[in-house]
């Protein structure tokens, strides 16, 4: 019976400092409230990337896509990498803009923003534009 305590003590002694030691590194949760506002800006956000989504899937998108030398695959990369501030905004530019040059001004604001992103650095998509850094 003394020895099964004396190994008992050892034990002991050793689970306590495992669950010290794993009471350190546990991390806390935090919960934080969720406002109506950013709700909705999160839907909307990803109902405009999926209107844009819809829209690269016409016809005359791809061909001018393609003449242009870009890939829907890159394309479509941007569109997901969009914050939802650009996404409202480029959602409000089509609607402004007159019904004929949607697919045009389409394709000039994906070019602006690609050759943006190349002068940051970001991609490497026009081999002319030089990284700024």
């Amino acid at each position: 019976m003394q020895t099964i305590r004396k190994h008992l003590r050892y034990v002991s002694f050793f689970m306590a400092l495992v669950m010290a030691f794993g009471s350190v590194w546990a991390s806390s949760a935090a919960a934080g409230m969720v406002g109506t506002g950013e709700l909705l800006t999160e839907q909307r956000a990803d109902l405009d990337r999926q209107s844009l989504m819809n829209m690269l899937e016409r016809d005359e998108v791809k061909e001018r896509l393609a003449q242009m030398g870009v890939s829907q695959d890159q394309v479509e990369k941007r569109i997901q990498s969009l914050t939802p501030a650009e996404l409202s905004s480029f959602e409000q530019q089509l609607a402004e803009a007159p019904v004929g040059e949607d697919v045009v001004g389409i394709i000039v604001l994906f070019l602006l923003v690609f050759v943006v992103t190349d002068m940051l650095c970001a991609t490497n998509i026009y081999p002319f534009i030089n990284c700024i850094r």
